[in-house]
């Protein structure tokens, strides 16, 4: 009896991780193999099954529309596979792990997790603390808190809040802000990561925007560390800016916030069991931002 596959399942393996990271290289890394052996898998599953399925553009290898009607099924494949080698392993990795940004995992997450260690001291957290949009796929990282509009194609995700934002600053400079047009006026601390809009918030407090000046940064952390030593004005989202409010070192001097489409999502690998430590990760963290009002 002849393999019900036509072309290798290492092959199909390449092919799904090119149609997911679009080139070659980064397929090569994950598989632990040259480019060129992922190049030749490609050329002969396209020479066995009769059908081009990649196109070669200026953004790189893109999946023809024949590979695209079946990634879905392919995809699915893959992770039937990880669940059943992960129900053959004798006790489920007591680690968790978590990728997550600068910001959330230092001016939230931090202050909060002994209380997720207390309920549940079988579960190991770690932390990969990183402004860029790790793959879940590979399985190494089990899941991560993302910003943002929640449509990934690779995760399932789950809101967890965090829509609204405002202007904040330090105490001592917020004297000289009486209105919105006075931002012109002081150090704006420019975020060069934020997806967060100076022009939407101008909009909602009725003032046409004035021309904005002053320090920015890369890491999102050191925005808001600049902000509460005096630097200057800083949007941030409420969630984010709520315990530095709360204790004195960071004020909202208008008392206009914005609340848009973006937000922070709970996400996991699209279409693979959710296991019981992320289960519980999870719940306990939507139900503490649920307990803080979205700050």
């Amino acid at each position: 009896m002849g393999s019900p596959f036509p072309i290798p399942l290492n092959a199909i393996r390449a092919i799904e991780i090119v149609a997911r990271r679009g080139a070659l290289a980064p397929a090569a890394e994950e598989l632990g193999v040259t480019p060129g052996a992922v190049s030749q898998h490609i050329r002969r599953a396209e020479e066995r099954l009769g059908v081009a399925l990649f196109s070669r553009t200026q953004q790189g290898l893109r999946p023809t529309p024949a590979l695209l009607a079946v990634l879905p099924q392919m995809r699915a494949g893959f992770a039937g596979l990880q669940d059943a080698m992960a129900g053959l392993m004798v006790a489920e990795s007591p680690i968790l792990t978590l990728t997550v940004g600068s910001v959330f995992a230092s001016r939230w997450l931090i202050w909060r997790l002994g209380g997720f260690s207390a309920l549940h001291p079988e579960i190991e957290l770690r932390l990969v603390v990183t402004g860029a949009m790790m793959d879940l796929s590979p399985g190494d990282i089990d899941c991560a808190i993302r910003y943002g509009t929640g449509r990934w194609d690779d995760v399932d995700t789950l809101p967890l809040g965090g829509g609204r934002y405002r202007p904040v600053v330090a105490p001592d400079l917020a004297a000289s802000l009486n209105d919105p047009a006075d931002l012109a006026n002081l150090p704006v601390i420019g975020d060069r990561t934020s997806m967060l809009s100076w022009p939407a918030w101008f909009a909602a407090s009725g003032t046409p925007m004035p021309t904005l000046h002053g320090p920015s940064y890369d890491d999102p952390a050191l925005a808001f560390d600049a902000a509460a030593s005096g630097q200057g004005v800083l949007l941030a989202v409420d969630l984010m800016s709520a315990d530095a409010r709360r204790h004195g070192r960071l004020v909202d001097p208008f008392g206009i916030a914005v609340k848009d489409w973006l937000g922070y999502w709970f996400a996991t690998p699209r279409g693979r069991r959710v296991p019981a430590k992320v289960a519980a990760f999870r719940d306990w963290l939507t139900m503490r931002i649920a307990e803080e009002g979205d700050a």
